[in-house]
C-alpha cells in the first residue's frame, strides 16, 4: 500500500511541476499588464488576455520536452509497479482458495426479481400502446441467474495440488 501512496504522491508532484511554470508566467504577465493599465488608465479587459496566452504558449514550447520526459518517467514507473512489483508482492495476491469461502457480489445477487419487477411488467406491457402498436412486439423480462464462481487457473491448480500433497 505504501508503494501506491508513493506513486500517487509522485503523480501530484509531477502535476505541480508541469502546471506551476505556466501558472506563474500567467500571473506575472497579468501583474505587469495590470500595473501598465493602472498607470495609463486604460481599463480594457481583453488587453491582458493576449500576452498571457502568448507567454503560456511560449513556456509550453520551451519546457515541453521536459514535461514529456516527466510524464514518460511517471508512466514507466507506474507500469513497473503494476506489472512487476504488485504481482510479486504477497500483500496484493489473493490465496488460491479465496473463492472457496467467499462469493463475489453475493449481496447483489440475492434480490427478489419477481417482487421488484411487477411495476416494470406493467410498463413493458403498455409500452407500445401510445405508439399505435397493438402489442405484437412485447419485451420479455428475464431472470438474472447470478455469477458463477470462477475456477482456478493453471498456476493456482498447481499450487493447490502441491499444498494437498
Amino acid at each position: 500500500m505504501e508503494i501506491l501512496m508513493e506513486y500517487f504522491t509522485k503523480g501530484l508532484i509531477t502535476m505541480l511541476m508541469i502546471a506551476m511554470p505556466c501558472v506563474l508566467t500567467a500571473a506575472a504577465i497579468g501583474l505587469v499588464v495590470g500595473i501598465l493599465q493602472a498607470v495609463t488608465q486604460v481599463q480594457e479587459q481583453t488587453i491582458a488576455a493576449a500576452p498571457k496566452i502568448f507567454a503560456v504558449f511560449l513556456v509550453i514550447i520551451l519546457l515541453g520536452t521536459g514535461y514529456l520526459k516527466l510524464l514518460t518517467n511517471l508512466f514507466n514507473e507506474g507500469a513497473v509497479i503494476a506489472f512487476d512489483v504488485i504481482p510479486k508482492s504477497d500483500e496484493f495476491v489473493l490465496p488460491p482458495n479465496y473463492y472457496n469461502y467467499t462469493k463475489p457480489f453475493i449481496d447483489e445477487i440475492k434480490t427478489d426479481v419477481k417482487k421488484d419487477m411487477t411495476p416494470m411488467k406493467e410498463i413493458l406491457n403498455n409500452a407500445a400502446a401510445p405508439m399505435g402498436n397493438t402489442g405484437k412486439d412485447r419485451f420479455s423480462v428475464m431472470r438474472n441467474k447470478g455469477h458463477e464462481v470462477p475456477t482456478p487457473n493453471l498456476a493456482e491448480r498447481k499450487a493447490i495440488s502441491e499444498k494437498n500433497r
